[in-house]
């Protein structure tokens, strides 16, 4: 669209046309440029920028609009990846310290396996924060959801089976209890291997139907074409948080059932704790996202992945090796039970 007029002042119009609720003569510049942002502005002529440009500082040409992505270079981007980068390391550490010392009392109560795949599946729910960080492509906003979401499902999935654990072998011995034969590592990871199929199928069938894609938004700012994942269906990426949630509230109900089992190295305690983080971060989540646009939804969502990982890690893997290394005298098969 192009306005012409010889007997137009500089910064002003005597004709516009296409414009119903404009219809006095004369219009600055200024006025015209508030109602539409990308034209650019000289003595005689005006024009409509394209989406992809936007008008100088002068009014008198187009210029190209910068782009926003939340990068690596930029401060947020590199304070969000060395964080991610250092828990995964911890995590490392921490899965190292658990396999020296995988026949120590502490380690095999809680039932080892599934304390290494949970570290495992932490450390990568660290990891898959980078995918976040960069400019959008293709490849990366394909995979980000889904392997947030399949990662994830297998943390709190370990949760929730080290959780059950503890409950059936408390019951396992009660005279008389059939919860005997379920006792051992096969029930637990039965259980993460059903949950996580049930992650894996939602991702499936998103993908199938409905797959993220880069976009680039034009609309949200004047100055910048936001580069952007269109999640493809907003239903699916929130069945996945919903599904996280719900084992999550699964998690927190029984281990808050098991919290005051007499033994001393019931961890449902802190299971408790860590899973009470977990729900208040992702349900505060929610209308954070959804009230972010650009660069900052996508800080938020790593803030979410972030915060709630370094719950787990702390609340149930930082007293096991306080124990370890300050404590040893505790890591000893003493059946005194500590209530």
């Amino acid at each position: 669209m192009s306005f012409y007029s010889k007997s137009t002042k500089p910064h002003s119009f005597s004709n516009v046309s296409n414009f119903d609720d404009i219809s006095k003569n004369h219009i600055k510049a200024s006025t015209l440029q508030h109602l539409i942002p990308h034209i650019a502005l000289d003595a005689h002529n005006c024009m409509k920028c394209s989406k992809y440009k936007k008008s100088n500082t002068g009014r008198t040409s187009c210029i190209p609009r910068d782009i926003n992505y939340l990068s690596y270079g930029d401060q947020l981007g590199t304070t969000l990846s060395s964080i991610s980068v250092t828990f995964s390391i911890s995590c490392a550490v921490i899965l190292g310290i658990f396999i020296k010392y995988r026949e120590t009392p502490i380690v095999r109560a809680n039932n080892r396996y599934l304390s290494c795949l949970l570290l495992i599946s932490l450390m990568l729910c660290f990891l898959c924060t980078l995918l976040f960080i960069g400019r959008p492509t293709q490849i990366c906003c394909l995979l980000r959801q889904v392997t947030f979401g399949i990662v994830f499902t297998i943390s709190v999935s370990s949760v929730l089976a080290k959780t059950l654990t503890v409950i059936i072998a408390f019951n396992a011995t009660k005279p008389g209890s059939k919860l005997k034969k379920y006792v051992g590592t096969q029930l637990s990871i039965v259980l993460v291997i059903v949950c996580s199929l049930g992650e894996i199928v939602i991702s499936a069938v998103w993908l199938a139907s409905n797959p993220p894609f880069p976009e680039a938004d034009t609309l949200s700012d004047p100055d910048y074409i936001i580069l952007l994942c269109n999640e493809g269906s907003g239903f699916f990426f929130f069945c996945i948080i919903g599904y996280i949630g719900t084992l999550a509230l699964l998690s927190f109900i029984a281990a808050f059932l098991a919290k005051d089992f007499p033994d001393r190295f019931n961890e449902a305690k802190n299971i408790t704790f860590s899973m009470l983080g977990f729900c208040s971060m992702w349900g505060a989540f929610v209308p954070a996202y959804l009230s972010s646009k650009g660069s900052r939804m996508v800080a938020v969502e790593i803030f979410a992945i972030l915060s709630s990982s370094a719950g787990l890690l702390g609340c149930i893997f930082i007293p096991k090796c306080y124990i370890i290394f300050l404590r040893p005298e505790l890591n000893t098969k003493d059946p005194t039970v500590r209530k």
